[in-house]
């Protein structure tokens, strides 16, 4: 593995840096500001849509999507520094690019998996960020970390299927830009195969029967850059047969294509929070006092700021390695690294946070730092995209095959 940066990458990096510090950062307090003036919270601040104009004016768009007709056309390893930058500002940046979640999966889903009506309907305009999007999978009444538990009912009538089930967490659909859900649910439920029960349909949001009932918190935040986390209820809502992605019983296969690259972009962007919370910690640390001398001067703190770069540089090689196996030997093929890095990354990266909260003190935990939110995010992550202890018992399965 080259450690270097290629050419493109480069470019496209110091393009990308000066976007962040000549627009975004500026931004994040304006959009606060237009916020607090909107007629709804879920409403997108204007400085957010005039980011996306500046963005797709140079050519900072849909970096993450590989395929070169749709999106920018670069690997994974090409994508992976770009992410961690845009993980610095995470409200904003991603949305900024048109490569924020859960829009950046959807869309890999339509590029590989939808006929062409439908990525004509539903792939063109999310390409353009002209629509949002969410995808529906969880559900309160199972454990959703195992997917074949879910018990949603897609049931063909027809030619319509009617679906009925209740989803919460579904990420996105509180933003009234959200015009399709894709919905995960049993057309086989009594199938012998459990992973071939399942499948996914495309659902307009103004389906009747389709109510979004209310806003998830997530530790009092309610994440409205994102579009919210939802509960969403499914009371018979009828579709055609022809919104059905990919086959019948494809479901589960659909959802595992996804959710790989989901984790590592979701990687890359934290390790670009934890720079950003080193950066605050350093600069904290030399314009505060404390028992005669600046915090920076105390051994502990130090201790924190070491320990933090250190991490970082283990989790960043760590997640490039990821990278550039997904490029040369496939998501299958990287699927122990996949893991490795879904399990370290979100849990060192809430370590770093809570040291960067400490040291600001009360600040840390208010609205005038970014950290706390930061922290609830970072804290998600050990549950999105599968637990931790999913993903350890998979891959001390693996290991230990090697054994038996």
């Amino acid at each position: 593995m080259d450690f270097a940066f290629d050419a493109r990458t480069e470019e496209l990096r110091a393009q990308l840096l000066a976007f962040m510090d000549e627009y975004v950062y500026p931004a994040e307090a304006v959009a606060e500001e237009q916020r607090a003036a909107l007629a709804s919270p879920w409403d997108t601040p204007a400085v957010v849509e005039e980011l996306k104009a500046e963005a797709r004016r140079q050519g900072l768009w849909n970096l993450f999507l590989p395929d070169a007709e749709h999106g920018a056309g670069l690997t994974n390893l090409q994508y992976a520094p770009l992410a961690e930058i845009t993980g610095r500002s995470p409200q904003l940046a991603p949305t900024a690019t048109n490569c924020a979640a859960p829009d950046t999966g959807n869309m890999e889903v339509l590029a590989q998996f939808a006929d062409e009506r439908q990525k004509k309907q539903w792939l063109e305009p999310l390409l353009a960020g002209e629509i949002r999007s969410a995808f529906a999978m969880t559900e309160p009444e199972v454990a959703s970390s195992d997917a074949t538990n879910i018990t949603t009912h897609i049931e063909r009538d027809g030619d319509d299927y009617v679906i009925t089930g209740r989803k919460w967490y579904i990420s996105g659909a509180m933003n009234p830009d959200c015009k399709i859900f894709i919905v995960m649910g049993k057309t086989d439920p009594d199938g012998a195969d459990i992973r071939r029960q399942q499948s996914m349909v495309l659902v307009p949001r103004d389906t009747p029967g389709v109510t979004v009932k209310r806003a998830m918190q997530v530790f009092g935040y309610e994440d409205h850059y994102h579009g919210g986390h939802a509960e969403v209820i499914f009371d018979h809502a009828r579709v055609p047969v022809t919104n059905l992605i990919g086959e019948e019983g494809g479901g589960f296969a659909i959802a595992q294509a996804r959710l790989g690259p989901g984790r590592i972009h979701h990687c890359m962007r934290l390790i670009g929070m934890a720079e950003r919370a080193i950066e605050l910690m350093c600069r904290r640390a030399v314009s505060r006092n404390a028992f005669g001398k600046a915090l920076a001067q105390q051994g502990v703190v130090q201790n924190w700021i070491a320990d933090a770069r250190v991490a970082v540089e283990q989790l960043r090689l760590l997640v490039l390695k990821t990278a550039w196996m997904m490029d040369t030997v496939g998501n299958r093929g990287a699927h122990t690294e996949i893991q490795a890095i879904k399990i370290a990354t979100p849990r060192t990266v809430v370590g770093i946070l809570d040291r960067a909260i400490q040291l600001h003190g009360a600040g840390g935990v208010s609205q005038d730092f970014p950290l706390a939110e930061l922290y609830a995010g970072a804290r998600t992550l050990m549950l999105a995209d599968g637990p931790d202890e999913v993903h350890q018992r998979s891959l001390a399965r693996r290991e230990l095959k090697k054994y038996l």
